[in-house]
Parts: C-alpha cells; structure tokens; sequence
C-alpha cells in the first residue's frame, strides 16, 4: 500500500517541478525581453525633442509717421489685407507744402545771389586790372615829373600832384584787390566752383529736402504685406502728434505682417543638447487638427527667457530652489500656397529631429 502511494506521487511531483521550471523560464525570458526593448528603445531615443511651450509670431508693427499734424483720412480697415506701399492713413499736408514752397523758392534765392557773387567777382577783377593801368599811368607821370623837377623844368606843384595822385591809386587798388578777396573767400575760394557746390546753397538743398521728406511723411504706407489691425483708434479729425503716436496707439495703425512669420518654441535646457541650426522640425498647430507643416531650426537663444525678463530670480538666497530653464529656439516654417492662415499667438507643438543615435559608448 504504500509502495504504491509513492508511485502515484511522484508523477505529481515532476508535474510541479516542471511548471515550477516553465514558470521559472517564462519570468526570465519576460525579463529579458523587457530589457532588450527597453535598451533598443534607450538606443533609438535621443533624437527627437519635442515641445510644447512653442507660438507662432509674425513680424508686427504699430505704423505711424514722425510728423504731427491733423488726420484728415484713414484709408484702412480692420483686418484688410495690404500690400507695401498701400497708403494707411493721411496728414493735413498743407503746413508740409507751404514749407516746401518756401525752401524751393530760398533755394532759387540762394541760387541767384551765388551767380551774382561770381560775377561781381569777375567786374573786381576787372577793375582790378584798370586800376593797375591807372597805377601804371601814375607811375610814368610820376618818373617824369620827377626828372622834369631835377632839371628845374617843371613846378614843386605838378611834381606833388603826380606823387599824391600815384599814392591814391595805388591804395585804391589795394582796396580792390582785398575786396576782390573777400568776394574769393565768399566762393569758398573757387570762383569757377559750381552754384550747386556751394555751402549756402548745399545747406539751402537740406532744408528742402527735410521739408520734402515731412512732406512724404504725411502720407503713411504700409512698410511690407500684412493685416491692418486696430484702426479704430485712429480717426479722421485726430491730432497726431509724432513723439506718443506709437506709445499711446492713439495715432497709429497696427500691422500685422502675412509673409514675415516664424516660430518661437521655449525648449527646455536639458532638451537642447544635440539640438542645432539646420535641424528639420515636424509642426502641428492647435487649431488646425490634422494639419502639419514642416520647418527648420533657424537660429538658438544665446540666452535663457529669464534674462530678458524685467526682475530676474534672484538665486543667491538661502531657499533657491533649481528650475529647469527655458531657452527660445526661432524655427523656419516651409509655408506652401493654400496653407491655412497662421495667426500669430497660436499655440504649437513642435518635435525636432536632431539627427543624433546613443551608442553603448554614452554608457560609459
């Protein structure tokens, strides 16, 4: 009886030792599977960095003008779109016309008094040259008397007259030869220089053109292609003055630009490791489901947000507490015709493919 209870046992205990064994096999292999997937994955990961903390920004402009002047009509509305060059609003031009009337006619003025100069210049020399003749006819009249005096032929009288009359000329022609100097000095030292080369009339032509320019001014364009925004706080009748237009808003239009529109993503430092310029990027904005487009990393902060922020954390204290920081990457977007319109302030997704494999090697 009991040989036999042995026998039936035994095959019950190589059953439980055999499942003992299975089970045993199953949970090492299990093992082992995980930790080669997880070291295939280790080794594939490391190449995609993805973030979240990332908007669409497009180049945005609050136009104004910097001359002041009554509005007298805005030629835009909200949200329409423009072209560079299309005009936004105007300024009473009329105070920029009447100046620009007067310093064409100063340089008219200005002109003619240079071309008077030049040849009043010429008549000096002129006179210069038959003051000379006269000096000269003094001269020999002089020497004559004189000799005529020695010989007791002609009177001490005549002999006086001719000395005093070659002194005056003689002084006549200095004066004529330093008007005739100052008249040069007045030319800038070149009779034959041109009108236009002349300091008045080079400072007169500066005059024009600053009135000219505020002249343009007062017709304000669109500096490149976008959306005019809050045209509502610009109204015909408005003083614009030129100092606070674009501080106050109250004297400008904003411009929101439809070509110039990037990217900016807040990737975290620990992130931006094998991260580089020219690294492709896969993009995915929030309101369009479904819809990507692709981009490149154009260029790296060189410095974290946090620096540019107006109180910087202060981490010199006793309970600083370390934050993983933020460091803006700007990203290119490939943009194709028919896309959707990206608004700038959109919330965006971006994963950037870095191009970069873990080998063992990081291991160790």
């Amino acid at each position: 009886m009991l040989e036999r209870t042995i026998q039936l046992e035994r095959p019950a205990t190589r059953r439980r030792l055999s499942r003992r064994t299975v089970r045993l096999s199953l949970m090492l292999g299990g093992i082992m599977v995980v930790a080669v997937a997880a070291g295939a994955f280790w080794l594939r990961g490391g190449r995609y960095v993805s973030a979240d903390d990332a908007y669409v920004r497009a180049a945005k402009l609050m136009v104004t003008t910097d001359v002041s002047g009554l509005v007298t009509s805005v030629e835009v509305h909200e949200g329409q779109v423009v072209k560079a060059g299309d005009v936004l609003f105007q300024v009473d031009p009329t105070q920029f016309q009447i100046a620009v009337d007067n310093a064409r006619a100063q340089l008219a003025q200005i002109a003619t008094t240079i071309a008077a100069m030049k040849q009043d210049y010429h008549r000096m020399l002129s006179d210069i040259d038959a003051q000379q003749s006269q000096v000269e006819l003094d001269q020999a009249n002089y020497d004559r008397q004189e000799s005529l005096l020695r010989t007791n032929v002609a009177s001490k009288a005549n002999y006086d007259q001719a000395r005093f009359t070659l002194a005056a000329d003689r002084n006549k022609l200095q004066s004529l030869k330093a008007q005739a100097l100052v008249q040069l000095a007045r030319l800038t030292g070149n009779a034959d220089l041109p009108v236009e080369e002349h300091p008045q009339h080079r400072q007169a032509k500066a005059q024009l053109d600053e009135v000219q320019r505020q002249l343009d001014h007062a017709t304000v364009r669109a500096p490149f292609d976008g959306i005019a925004t809050q045209v509502d706080s610009l109204q015909p009748g408005t003083y614009l003055v030129s100092q606070t237009a674009a501080l106050t808003n109250t004297g400008a239009i904003g411009l929101v630009s439809t070509d110039h529109v990037w990217i900016d993503a807040n990737v975290k430092e620990t992130d931006l490791t094998h991260v580089k310029p020219g690294d492709h990027v896969d993009i995915s904005v929030d309101t369009y489901s479904g819809r990507s487009w692709t981009g490149t990393v154009d260029t790296i902060s060189p410095a974290a947000g946090s620096e540019f922020s107006i109180l910087p954390a202060q981490n010199a204290s006793g309970n600083w507490v370390k934050v993983v920081q933020r460091i803006p990457v700007r990203i290119r977007v490939d943009r194709k015709p028919g896309d959707p319109v990206l608004r700038a302030g959109m919330s965006v997704i971006v994963d950037i493919d870095t191009g970069h494999r873990r080998s063992l090697s990081d291991l160790f």
